[in-house]
């Protein structure tokens, strides 16, 4: 039976309500409204269902940094046609396509400070409508008739199911180290935003330093936003995340604080991240979060993700000096700042 919650009406600049971000959305304002009157437009289906958990999911929050990144990007290199309208919707369904099948793997019941879409309709309705998504993506990938950016996104999508498979079949394997952890998160987190840098790249230079420079920023801006959040979920709290602390843990995914305290901490310690992990279990949270804080693995996670950071900084200063150059440093030191 169909569940109706209370849908959001759909805000022009979702990330708006924090201040760190509101001028660069300003920037972009005219942008983004056209952008959120194209997806409820792009959300309509003959069958009912598909259209609820749709706009549900859609506007449900978040700060849409992978379309912010699209037009920043695109305008960043003086495209001035409207075709990154577009190409912001796609990345935009292509991630919640992906949020939907993450929370049905997870088993995640809440994202965002809401119910998850599989929590309300159960899992069948949740993956399906994320086929949906992805099938609605590349008809617009189609009408933007650029044979460059179907061949990027199509194949960071493949690339992102090989990432989330990656991901679940290293559950349980207390062997992974630092760096197959860093080809998952590149995998399933940091290619997309690489692809929304640089296909706003392509639609705008089609190729050259530039266009190579927005694509490496995406690429390491997604590796500091995953190691954020592999810090934020030892470190972090429900409220300022947006779903359940320990939930990585309960589910026995093995991330950086970890990886870095299964390496460098003492017998006892390892032990307890052992057990905890191998039982899928946040019942001793407590005993691990003092383990990762005790061995120091906080702070490597911490300067991991500065790292990142700083290395997407770079990046930027090959593009022109603009304030839409400005804008893509600001949401990048956005993006770490939730480290404080």
């Amino acid at each position: 039976m169909s569940v109706t919650p209370a849908i959001a009406t759909a805000n022009p600049a979702p990330a708006a309500k924090s201040v760190a971000l509101a001028p660069v959305f300003a920037l972009v304002a005219d942008d983004f409204a056209a952008v959120n009157r194209l997806i409820p437009n792009q959300l309509t289906s003959d069958v009912e269902l598909v259209e609820e958990i749709g706009r549900y999911i859609v506007e449900s929050g978040g700060k849409r940094l992978r379309p912010l990144l699209v037009l920043l990007g695109a305008r960043c290199l003086g495209y001035d046609s409207s075709h990154h309208i577009e190409l912001a919707v796609v990345i935009e369904f292509l991630h919640t396509a992906t949020l939907l099948h993450d929370d049905v793997v997870d088993r995640s019941d809440l994202r965002r400070g809401r119910a998850t879409a599989n929590a309300l309709w159960g899992n069948a309705p949740s993956v399906l409508v994320g086929d949906f998504l992805y099938s609605r993506a590349f008809q617009l990938m189609v009408e933007l008739d650029n044979m460059d950016i179907l061949a990027i996104l199509s194949d960071a999508t493949n690339t992102i199911a090989e990432g989330e498979v990656l991901q679940l079949a290293s559950i349980g394997n207390l062997d992974v180290d630092e760096a197959q952890y860093m080809e998952v998160i590149r995998c399933k987190t940091a290619l997309l935003f690489q692809a929304a840098s640089h296909t706003a790249a392509v639609l705008a230079r089609e190729s050259g330093a530039e266009v190579q420079a927005l694509k490496n920023f995406g690429l390491h801006f997604g590796l500091a936003y995953q190691l954020v959040d592999d810090w934020l979920d030892y470190a972090g709290d429900s409220a300022t995340m947006g779903k359940n602390v320990g939930d990585d843990l309960a589910e026995g995914k093995l991330t950086l604080p970890l990886i870095y305290a299964l390496a460098n901490g003492s017998k006892s310690q390892t032990s307890t991240i052992r057990e905890s992990l191998s039982a899928k279990s946040a019942d001793r949270m407590n005993d691990v979060l003092t383990v990762v804080q005790a061995c120091g693995a906080l702070d490597y996670t911490h300067g991991a993700a500065v790292q990142q950071r700083d290395k997407a900084l770079i990046c930027l200063e090959a593009l022109p000096d603009n304030a839409y150059r400005d804008a893509l440093n600001s949401v990048t030191e956005f993006c770490v700042s939730r480290l404080f």
